[in-house]
């Protein structure tokens, strides 16, 4: 039904413009159209409006306060045509002009009203991109109209007052218009293009009808009536438009192209006025507008200011514990090691979680992060005021001091006992490794990593764990078995903690993937010494049963439950990278990184040490025949990392004692 009134309502809009273009024109029939079919198009677009305001609850008094504004301007035509039309010197101004201006209020309030249940978020540089293009326009007007207007308009003050208000506000209203398509990023609304239409042709028919009366020029029944009742009806339509809440277009082009162009507008109005005569109020509103161009560039550098803090803020942040993270905590030891030796004395401590991955892997995820969440807020709060916690990822956190720390200080205690936590079906505890900067380390990565290894021996030695107890038995039964089996696993252990940090192993998987060191060959307890001691090469069918010692060892392994990823690694450790390994003859990436890791390192120790059936050779022709072997039997990774940690020499000064 809206639609068929509005069809109705143009169409009637249409036939007015007809008439006043091709007639005909007799005094009947010019009278009909001037008043009564102009005051029915009017009144039709007003109670559309108001339809639309009661049967659109979200938006009701927007579009009634637009309705009544409507209503005032068709009020004062009726004025207009009832009574002052028939006058011979009908006063001015007149109670239709009062009602034309009321009428004013309700359009201003209606907007407004309209704004505020459309545009979310409300944004001050919005606002400024509106006003800059609203002054611009009205300053454009302004020296168009105004001019015109002055030179023309004669008469008592209070007749100069009401003819010179009429443009006043219908600039106003241009502004309204330009605000309203700024806070909407000038995107293309059917409401706000029908609303800004609708407001332009009145304002476009007031500013010529009032030129037009000052200059004795005014003609009724010209196709400028018809400016009025399209106005209306352009309103009414606007508001049976569906509701599409603004979208927030951020920072595109339509945020900044058009505010430009006004305000480059504004600069030439202001050039111009430095060349030939513009008027007083135009200057005024092109001044404001460039003003508020330099409000808009200090509005747009706070919020990149405000944007780049938060990018900065959330890059040092741990997105789920709200931690400061390992980049956060490179930074603050990169200026405290970035003048030369620090004077003041740090202390650095790392901490893992011990059983946190079986809870994870038991209860989810989410549940995990949850877990995470709770230890790390625990952690804050047991800190809080005498150092600084940091998550460095997955369950590694770490507490940055400001003083000398030692092993079992208050501190240090409270830290590890808030990442700690018990319950039916959980249990997860805490490791720790701590360092003195600059006494111990003469940099970040001298820190991190002597942090790390003393961390890893703590998990290492607790002998009161599961693991820890399974793994004493194991090596005592190897020790009395095979003593110099021990050794060899001892020193295969000590290569593959070092390649495993190079390879930035996490702390959980670097402690299995040594483990898995110290016990690879553990399976071969239940080797035959005839087949184990054999001065000879083996023939096939011994191969064979010696290939078994990786499935034995899983088996011997596994039977402590605390062990079984560490007895998986075991059964792939003699593995190739081509898949002519065994037992299962996987391939490449299918081969667990640790295993690859402690197939290259056994190979390595087995090359540079004495065997019954042949000499050691050195470590550089072992490092060679590793790297010729790389990418068929061993990963070529793991062969250049281990290759850099035999040169460096670090790992020597370790081979001798036992692993952990």
């Amino acid at each position: 039904m809206p639609l068929v009134v509005l069809g109705l309502l143009t169409t009637g809009v249409a036939v007015h413009a007809a008439h006043a273009l091709l007639g005909p024109h007799d005094a009947a029939t010019d009278a009909v159209f001037a008043n009564w079919f102009y005051l029915a198009l009017e009144l039709g677009a007003v109670a559309l409006c108001g339809v639309r305001a009661i049967a659109e609850p979200r938006e009701r008094w927007a579009w009634a306060a637009l309705a009544t504004g409507m209503g005032l301007w068709a009020a004062g035509d009726l004025a207009w045509a009832v009574w002052l039309d028939g006058l011979s010197d009908p006063p001015f101004p007149s109670i239709a002009d009062g009602l034309y201006f009321a009428s004013y209020a309700g359009l201003y309030v209606g907007i407004v009203l309209l704004l505020r249940a459309r545009v979310r978020p409300w944004s001050p540089q919005r606002w400024v991109d509106g006003l800059i293009g609203g002054l611009t326009t009205a300053a454009i007007a302004s020296a168009l109209i105004f001019p015109a207007v002055l030179h023309a308009t004669e008469g008592s003050a209070a007749a100069v007052a009401v003819t010179l208000a009429y443009p006043l506000l219908d600039l106003l209203l241009l502004c309204f218009v330009v605000v309203a398509m700024a806070l909407n990023r000038w995107r293309r609304d059917r409401t706000w293009l029908l609303l800004g239409a609708g407001l332009v042709c009145m304002a476009v028919a007031d500013c010529i009808s009032t030129y037009q009366e000052a200059t004795d020029s005014y003609r009724a029944g010209t196709i400028l009536d018809s400016f009025w009742p399209l106005a209306l009806v352009l309103l009414a339509a606007a508001a049976w438009q569906p509701i599409r809440p603004a979208r927030d277009l951020g920072t595109g082009y339509r945020a900044t192209f058009l505010p430009g162009i006004f305000a480059i507008a504004a600069l030439g109005l202001l050039i111009y006025a430095g060349i030939a005569t513009v008027d007083t109020l135009a200057v005024v509103l092109a001044g404001s507008a460039l003003a508020l161009v330099v409000a808009r560039a200090a509005l747009l550098l706070r919020e990149n200011h405000r944007l780049l803090s938060a990018a900065t803020r959330e890059s040092l942040t741990d997105g789920l514990t709200g931690l400061a993270n390992r980049r956060a905590l490179v930074r603050a030891l990169d200026d405290y090691f970035g003048h030369g030796r620090p004077r003041q004395t740090w202390s650095l401590a790392l901490f893992d979680l011990n059983g946190f991955k079986r809870y994870n892997d038991t209860f989810g995820h989410a549940a995990g992060d949850d877990l995470l969440c709770r230890l790390a807020s625990q952690l804050d709060a047991a800190v809080s005021g005498r150092a600084r916690a940091y998550r460095l990822g997955g369950d590694e956190f770490c507490v940055l001091v400001e003083a000398a720390t030692e092993p079992g200080d208050a501190l240090l205690a409270d830290a590890v006992a808030a990442l700690s936590a018990t319950g039916d079906q959980l249990s997860v505890s805490t490791s720790i490794g701590s360092v003195v900067m600059p006494a111990e380390a003469a940099s970040a990565g001298d820190a991190l990593l002597l942090a790390d290894q003393r961390m890893y021996a703590d998990k290492g030695a607790r002998s009161g764990s599961s693991r820890g107890q399974a793994r004493e038995v194991l090596l005592q039964l190897l020790n009395e078995r095979e003593p110099g089996l021990l050794r060899h696993m001892s020193a295969v252990a000590v290569l593959t903690r070092n390649v495993g940090l190079r390879m930035g192993l996490s702390a959980e998987d670097l402690d299995v993937a040594v483990r898995a060191a110290e016990l690879h060959d553990v399976g071969k307890v239940a080797i035959p010494d005839s087949i184990l001691h054999k001065d000879a090469p083996l023939d096939a069918d011994e191969r064979r049963f010696m290939r078994k010692h990786t499935l034995i060892g899983e088996r011997i392994i596994a039977a402590a439950s605390a062990l079984r990823p560490v007895g998986a690694v075991v059964r792939s450790s003699h593995e190739r990278w081509d898949g002519a390994g065994y037992p299962d003859g996987l391939a490449a990436a299918e081969i667990p990184l640790a295993a690859r890791i402690v197939c290259a390192c056994d190979a390595f120790d087995a090359m540079t040490t004495d065997r019954r059936y042949r000499p050691a050779i050195t470590e550089q022709a072992a490092l060679g025949e590793l790297a010729r072997n790389a990418g068929t039997q061993f990963d070529a990774r793991v062969v250049a990392v281990l290759a850099d940690v035999v040169r460096d020499g670090s790992y020597v000064a370790h081979v001798e004692a036992p692993a952990g």
